[in-house]
């Protein structure tokens, strides 16, 4: 489960990285941009649907405010 949500976050630094890099290369002449944004809000949307199934199934356990 640690590996799948390491996995989650590097896809969504990568695609956030990517919407910067289309961002000052375009210069907003095209939807590279746009769609690296989306791609990352996906990736965002998919990891916290992947907590919630895990915690639901006991994959995960809360810990806690120590």
């Amino acid at each position: 489960m640690k590996i799948l949500v390491a996995l989650a976050f590097v896809l969504i630094l990568f695609s956030l990285a990517s919407a910067l890099v289309y961002l000052m290369k375009d210069k907003g002449k095209s939807n590279r941009t746009v769609r690296a944004l989306a791609f990352r809000v996906g990736f965002s949307v998919s990891l916290f649907i992947l907590i919630l199934i895990a915690n639901h199934y006991g994959l995960i356990q809360p810990t806690g405010i120590r």
